[in-house]
């Protein structure tokens, strides 16, 4: 097996991704949590949030497997999708419309543009509306959901200190909710603030990355939908600013999570593996 492998790299909202096309590279997939582990290493690879591999499906234009950048499966992400739905368009595997399956069940993406892409993110098998939670002793009001089945796990957490806290309480508060004892799979958390009752501020710190991102499409997603199902939204969209770039999020049918945004194709080459 070669010891180089080609890739593309890929962001959306400066949630950053490496590509790769097993249609070509033939490896078996069990090879593919030590590649990216190894080659999401800022600093000593490419480095990326995470790394997605893309298949054959027999059920789909094609298969998409998600590694967070520790190296473990993730259920699916959603900047991820549209930054594949991107790369299934422009390379063959599907029309402007595009059906790919994810560990999380089949997703649907559209092409709206050369770079903006819309999916359809999974709709919530798990709520929990306003649970208390303790950390360090003081109580925190939160919202829980998972997306798909197996779910994604999310937290969504008004802060209203967000626009004023540096990035070092974020991220010390979002590791302590994350391996909080009430969410067996652990949780991304998703800290917000309401600029208006269209638009709020986010930041995420995500599971399996164990940092802050510059951004979550299904964070944002899990966000916009409580908003909107609590009817703290006006109307059925929410605009998620993020670090990285907005979001653009709409509930449809109470349930149905759409998100769409911005993909940016970053670079193509070959990566050498050291294992």
């Amino acid at each position: 097996m070669s010891n180089f492998l080609k890739f593309t790299k890929m962001h959306g909202a400066g949630n950053d991704f490496i590509i790769i096309n097993n249609v070509e590279e033939k490896r078996p997939i069990e090879v593919y949590g030590q590649i990216a582990k190894e080659v999401c290493r800022r600093k000593f690879s490419v480095g990326a949030d995470g790394m997605i591999v893309v298949d054959k499906s027999d059920n789909a234009d094609f298969k998409m497997y998600f590694y967070n950048a520790d190296g473990s499966m993730g259920e699916m992400c959603g900047n991820g999708a549209r930054c594949i739905a991107r790369y299934g368009y422009e390379h063959g595997f599907s029309g402007e419309t595009q059906r790919f399956e994810t560990t999380a069940g089949i997703i649907t993406g559209w092409r709206i543009d050369q770079n903006t892409y819309r999916i359809q993110l999974n709709s919530p098998s798990v709520e929990k509306e306003d649970l208390e939670i303790e950390i360090d002793g003081s109580t925190y009001t939160v919202d829980y959901a998972e997306l798909g089945d197996p779910g994604i796990p999310h937290v969504a957490i008004q802060y209203d200190r967000l626009l004023c806290a540096d990035d070092e309480e974020i991220r010390q508060l979002g590791r302590k909710i994350r391996y909080y004892k009430g969410f067996p799979k652990g949780a991304n958390v998703n800290f917000y603030f309401m600029i208006d009752d269209t638009t709020v501020q986010e930041k995420t710190y995500e599971r399996g990355v164990e940092d802050l991102t510059l951004a979550c499409g299904t964070g944002s997603g899990t966000v916009a939908y409580m908003l909107v199902k609590k009817k703290r939204a006006a109307g059925n969209r929410v605009c998620v600013k993020t670090p990285g770039g907005d979001l653009y999020l709409e509930i449809v049918n109470g349930n149905q999570i759409f998100l769409e945004g911005a993909t940016c194709n970053v670079a193509e080459g070959m990566i050498e593996l050291t294992h």
